[in-house]
């Protein structure tokens, strides 16, 4: 069997169920035996019906009275009916939007059912089970698996799919060496068809171990193909650098000390730097960006520094660029707003300008360089690997630039060894001495006027300055989805009505990029006391002055957001806080109480790992899709495994190009886990 050719190809799948599916996203042969159960249903623990408590329950019956409704108030499809096991008993069952339903049940046919068996509108009745018919459970373990639901395909929808392919799991072929001959096509049918949880654990694992060694192998990879390349050898010149930090107003920590030391190493080789340097908000990532670029401008080369967004580009402008000039270096700034940029890109072009720091403009075809032999990414996950690899092809040709690519966003450990695996990591896990720990607190939405308002107006009395966080920008709506939550320009109006003295605005991402930036700098000049705005003051924005950051709807932020929104205060010398404002009763969630305990990045990030999963952190930190089905990388014996395996599987040289479908398979992962 080919795993690649198109779904039709299977038995009893059509060219309408085939289009069906493919509108699900399963098109291969592959797509259709990896669609793998996201849960499985114990129905051997069945109980009759007059025996059931309240909780989850699992009943044995036929469907009688089957009906369907709309509630208009809540625009719901109900549809009811009831259970009747062999005993007469019976038991009312309740199903919400989910009207195919009515078409699922034979009333001559037994069924089991799972669900919570609970007391609504004053009556007992079986909330939203899942259902199985009896013939389709395996009659020892009594296991059914359950499958996401997409589009039109529902999960008992595609349990027959799979059913009527079963005698083609034989068919599968290895995927990898020999490390797991054979073993592929039995986890794949152990998956779909359980005889007891042992089997399932046992396939999970063969096939979570698969996807590592795919990820791993991929990066492993990458790694190999930037050795072939080849930079420029920047010599490193102690004397310089020596008397450039001497100059400096304070000292640096021996975090930047150490991840400095690391990247002139790398700039010596004839090989380009693939170095990530990672640090917490405010560890002073900069200062080591401007260490990089001076070692490189005093050996006749230039620098590029690429920032996501112009208010970025123009702090690093006014901070690098006079800690630079005062040793000769001359250093500009390029955006979408520079002012007489054919003129700057001709000395671009010529070698005057040693250090470029801009945004996208940098990018253009347009923008040349003389002899470009260092690139710097600020964020670097807000640039596409196209846009990424754009800037390192403006070195001379036949070379490669060194690349430091920079992120605020504390990558946890298992994303290091698999996903990044191809980097050199650098981590500024120190805080420059003056810097006080943010005091973070959660309080209820209820507790505003008592204990939030006269914060605020504390925060303004002491010449400081106040962040407020808001999800939306226009009440109603965020998304494009209907919200009850309070937008941008309703908060900034209600504080303007409360404090009619204060100068309160509003920022957000609609705004026109002047506006923006004006908004901004009259902030960052201490012309607003409350700037109101969304997410987009989450990188990138260096108030000294601002010292209380309030997150409401604080609930609806993943904690590297929220972690890096509390960080845009903190960062002088006064004490800061930041309040997480939370609605409803129910109990604040854990990644709140952590950032409540905790403002070590690399902690959280640990944390946020095992509540949200790969692939979502991995969303935030770099543009592509990281589709692991089954693979946690919390599991570091496994990675540890794979790790090794993939060394030997390296040896092979050539000859891995003999196990098609891996190869073809790991393509996507290196496309979107490489830098260079």
């Amino acid at each position: 069997m080919n795993l690649s050719d198109p779904v039709e190809t299977l038995k009893g799948i059509g060219p309408k169920t085939a289009e069906t599916l493919k509108k699900a996203g399963i098109k291969t042969n592959r797509d259709f035996f990896y669609n793998l159960p996201r849960d499985y249903e114990n129905y051997q623990k069945a109980t009759s019906i007059s025996e059931m408590r309240p909780g989850k329950v699992v009943v044995k019956g036929k469907i009688k009275n089957l009906t369907s409704r709309r509630a208009r108030k809540r625009n719901l499809s109900i549809v009811e009916g009831e259970i009747v096991d062999n005993a007469g008993s019976s038991v009312k069952v309740v199903w919400f939007n989910q009207s195919y339903r009515m078409r699922q049940f034979a009333e001559d046919k037994e069924y089991c059912f799972s669900g919570t068996y609970e007391l609504k509108n004053g009556r007992l009745q079986i909330t939203s089970p899942s259902a199985a018919l009896i013939s389709d459970i395996d009659s020892k373990s009594g296991l059914t698996p359950v499958y996401v639901a997409h589009g039109a395909v529902k999960s008992g929808d595609f349990k027959r799919l799979i059913n009527g392919s079963r005698d083609k799991f034989s068919e599968i072929p290895d995927l990898l060496p020999s490390v797991a001959k054979g073993v592929r096509k039995e986890s794949l049918f152990d998956i779909h068809f359980p005889t007891s949880e042992a089997s399932i654990k046992k396939a999970r694992d063969y096939l979570a171990y698969e996807e590592l060694f795919e990820l791993i192998l991929a990066s492993k990879l990458n790694r190999l193909e930037n050795e072939k390349l080849k930079a420029t050898p920047i010599k490193f010149e102690a004397s310089k650098i020596r008397e450039f930090v001497g100059k400096l107003p304070f000292k640096l920590t021996n975090a930047q000390r150490r991840a400095t030391w690391e990247i002139f190493q790398d700039m010596e080789k004839d090989q380009p730097m693939n170095r990530l340097l990672q640090g917490d908000v405010g560890s002073g990532k900069t200062m080591v960006a401007a260490l990089s670029a001076l070692e490189a401008v005093n050996q006749g080369f230039q620098v590029a520094i690429l920032a996501p967004t112009a208010i970025l580009a123009s702090q690093h402008y006014e901070g690098i660029g006079p800690l630079l000039g005062a040793f000769g270096v001359k250093t500009a700034l390029l955006t979408g707003a520079t002012k007489k940029k054919p003129e700057l890109k001709k000395q671009i072009l010529s070698g005057e300008v040693n250090v470029v720091i801009g945004t996208h403009a940098l990018l253009t075809d347009d923008t040349e360089f003389n002899n470009l032999a260092l690139v710097i990414i600020d964020e670097q996950h807000r640039f596409g690997v196209e846009q990424r690899q754009k800037l390192a092809l403006k070195s001379p040709s036949g070379l490669a630039p060194h690349l430091l690519a920079m992120t605020a966003t504390p990558i946890p450990r298992s994303l290091q060894l698999t996903i990044f695996g191809d980097l050199d990591v650098s981590i500024l896990d120190e805080m420059p001495k003056g810097r006080q720990p943010i005091e973070t607190k959660i309080i209820k939405e209820v507790d505003i006027s008592d204990k939030l308002y006269p914060e605020i107006l504390r925060t303004i009395e002491n010449g400081q300055q106040v962040y407020w966080i808001c999800k939306a920008i226009d009440d109603g709506t965020f998304g494009g989805e209907k919200a009850d939550i309070t937008s941008v320009k309703s908060r900034c109006k209600k504080l303007q009505e409360l404090f009619p003295k204060l100068k309160i605005e509003f920022l957000h991402g609609k705004m026109k990029p002047l506006e923006k930036d004006q908004v901004m700098s009259d902030f960052s000049e201490g012309k607003i006391d409350i700037l109101v705005s969304t997410t987009v003051v989450e990188v990138g924005v260096d108030v000294p002055n601002a010292s209380l950051m309030i997150i409401e709807n604080a609930e609806g932020y993943g904690l590297a957001q929220l972690h890096q929104l509390r960080g845009r205060v903190g960062r002088g010398t006064a004490k800061s806080y930041c309040f997480l404002l939370t609605s409803g009763e129910s109990a604040p969630s854990r990644r709140l109480r952590e950032l409540e305990k905790s403002t070590d990045g690399f902690h959280l990030a640990e944390v946020d790992l095992e509540i949200r999963g790969p692939g979502e952190i991995y969303g935030a930190l770099q543009h592509g899709a990281l589709d692991l089905r089954i693979a946690t990388l919390s599991d570091t014996k496994l990675i540890a495994r794979a790790r090794k395996d993939t060394d030997e599987f390296l040896k092979l040289g050539p000859d891995m190009l003999k196990y098609k479908e891996l190869m073809e398979g790991i393509s996507k992962y290196q496309q979107i886990t490489t830098l260079n």
